[in-house]
């Protein structure tokens, strides 16, 4: 990703007056050792699976990609023109780390890996996702997910 400083000065201005929503609390969560937990990946890479609608500036939804997805079928559609997709191009597991929590899980890090991920648009206005998490979180539930490794891009 490009630096801050690299950037056009409206573009730097704009970015540094962004607002971010703010909590009033931070919830303590405790739960079972890392071996006993069901990971998820939800990243903000902006990820398709092939023949999926691309995202476009502004979504706010959110995409599945389901664990036995082949990585050639992974697309970026990620609409920042700063974003450098070098990383991505060269091992998917840069944004969506499914070989490595494979090896995990394998190895007993972790208890099992989810049986579908999710990948939101980063690129957005943080305020028109709310019911968008909602559901993602609520997927997660259902499919006994009590760990979520985040991606942010």
């Amino acid at each position: 990703m490009v630096h801050i400083s690299k950037l056009p000065p409206a573009t730097q201005t704009s970015m540094a007056n962004l607002e971010t929503p703010s909590f009033a609390d931070r919830p303590f969560v405790a739960g079972p050792a890392l071996s006993c937990r069901r990971v998820a990946v939800v990243s903000s890479a902006g990820l398709v699976r092939r023949g999926e609608r691309p995202f476009v500036s502004g979504d706010t939804d959110f995409r599945v990609i389901p664990a036995e997805t082949d990585p050639g079928d992974i697309l970026m559609s990620h609409v920042s023109v700063n974003f450098d997709r070098t990383g991505f191009q060269r091992d998917l597991n840069v944004v969506l780390p499914l070989d490595r929590l494979r090896t995990m899980a394998d190895n007993g890090d972790i208890g099992s890996i989810a049986a579908n991920h999710y990948s939101f648009m980063g690129a957005t206005d943080p305020r028109g996702m709310q019911e968008h998490a909602r559901t993602v979180a609520g997927r997660l539930k259902e499919d006994q997910v009590n760990a979520v490794l985040l991606t942010p891009v």
